[in-house]
């Protein structure tokens, strides 16, 4: 079951795992970050343990809303990552993401910032793309990833913004 806790945060689960999902959304501080913040393993907590090909990666580029930790999604069937995220829309939130080989990542745009993709980096573990730059609210971009290894990427026409992100996929 995916159930959307805010505007374009969702939780994937049932029951105890869905309620436990819930309640540590509802106790973070307010300030939009989507990490969980309830300090309990929920979905999308942040850990500090970053592989260094992603915080080299995410550093040097200086991506947007990156903060030297990644979002644990491990145990989810799919994580959504907005595009278009941040003050001037020129972010991926979360930015760092780790999760198991089979999970499927959607990337879902929220209308601001102008027009964005996904678009694999060079020295990433699998080569994909959503196509056209797209602007409107609400599109979708999904790749499952099945295998393990880092997953880099960025936005074409913001890549010199800070438009990047990563994805670790651990077996």
């Amino acid at each position: 079951m995916t159930r959307r806790l805010s505007r374009r945060r969702y939780v994937v689960g049932t029951g105890a795992a869905l309620a436990t999902g819930l309640l540590a959304g509802c106790s973070g501080g307010g300030d939009g970050s989507g990490d969980g913040g309830g300090g309990d393993g929920s979905a999308g907590e942040p850990a500090d343990d970053v592989p260094s090909e992603i915080d080299d990666y995410l550093s040097e580029n200086e991506a947007r809303l990156y903060e030297g930790t990644i979002a644990d999604y491990t145990g989810e069937d799919e994580v959504v990552v907005d595009v278009g995220a941040g003050e001037i829309g020129f972010a991926f939130d979360p930015a760092a993401i780790r999760i198991d080989a089979g999970t499927t990542v959607v990337w879902e745009w929220t209308g601001e910032g102008g027009a964005h993709n996904v678009v694999s980096a060079e020295g990433s573990a699998s080569d994909f793309e959503s196509g056209d730059q797209v602007a409107e609210e609400g599109t979708t971009f999904e790749q499952s990833f099945d295998d393990a290894g880092v997953q880099l990427y960025y936005c074409t026409p913001h890549q010199s913004n800070g438009m990047h992100g990563a994805i670790e996929v651990i077996e």
